[in-house]
């Protein structure tokens, strides 16, 4: 994905899965839950991370969440381009949390995210350095922006799907919402996004094991918030994640 701190991303399908608790490049280690936030406590997508869903309460919850998607075929990817839901980490697009406030899209998710920041000298805003943890991996991250495509903002439902699934009919304004909206938008480990590439959850799923469940619970909030429909095998893989 391009942006301020990111290198260009190279779509790569059919990548192996790293193992849980595998290194995420140099620097990283296994990661700890630390200050993330559960998908169903964090609704609007303000609140920093992607923490498990265990609880079995929970998990009932995000099964009833998922059943409640509406399924249909996978369209055409006919005329899909990037900049159709706008130019890349706009700080313009109308009414997503976060909007509006002199930063860019990607630098605001590293802000939520990450901990230990450090800015560009006379900048609030442009992260230089900082440490993720990325839930997709399991690893912990120390991200410096010379390998600034070490850390890439993940598109839960990623913008190529979304279109299969009915965007392309869209307002630009309401695609616009979808590409900057916190709550679709996780920045994780550069290769397992690279691996992922535009797949629904029965095609991919973050290596990680234990945060199945609240990646397929945050995958049906974003496509229940925008009232977008799901393919029949992505909910089912997405049911069997929390249980169902």
């Amino acid at each position: 994905m391009v942006a301020v701190l990111a290198a260009a991303v190279v779509l790569v399908s059919g990548c192996e899965p790293v193992e849980d608790g595998s290194p995420g490049g140099d620097g990283a280690g296994t990661a700890s839950d630390g200050r993330a936030a559960g998908p169903l406590e964090n609704a609007d997508g303000t609140k920093p991370g992607l923490a498990p869903v265990t609880a079995s309460g929970d998990t009932a919850e995000a099964r009833e969440l998922i059943e409640s998607l509406r399924t249909k075929g996978r369209g055409p990817r006919t005329g899909y381009e990037r900049d159709a839901f706008g130019y890349a980490w706009m700080d313009t697009a109308d009414g997503v949390p976060l909007a509006r406030n002199g930063c860019d899209t990607r630098n605001d998710l590293l802000r939520r995210d990450g901990e230990d920041l450090r800015f560009r000298e006379g900048s609030d805003c442009v992260v230089i350095s900082m440490t993720l943890d990325d839930p997709y991996t399991g690893t912990t991250i120390e991200w410096r922006k010379q390998q600034a495509a070490e850390v890439q903002i993940d598109h839960v439902v990623p913008l190529s799907y979304a279109w299969q699934m009915g965007v392309s009919r869209w307002t630009e304004g309401k695609r616009e919402q979808l590409a900057n909206d916190p709550l679709n938008l996780i920045p994780v480990e550069g290769r397992a996004n690279s691996a992922k590439s535009d797949s629904g959850p029965a095609s991919w799923l973050p290596p990680s094991k234990r945060i199945r469940c609240a990646y397929a619970v945050r995958f049906a909030q974003v496509a229940e918030k925008y009232e977008m429909p799901v393919t029949a095998p992505d909910k089912e893989t997405m049911l069997q994640q929390c249980g169902g």
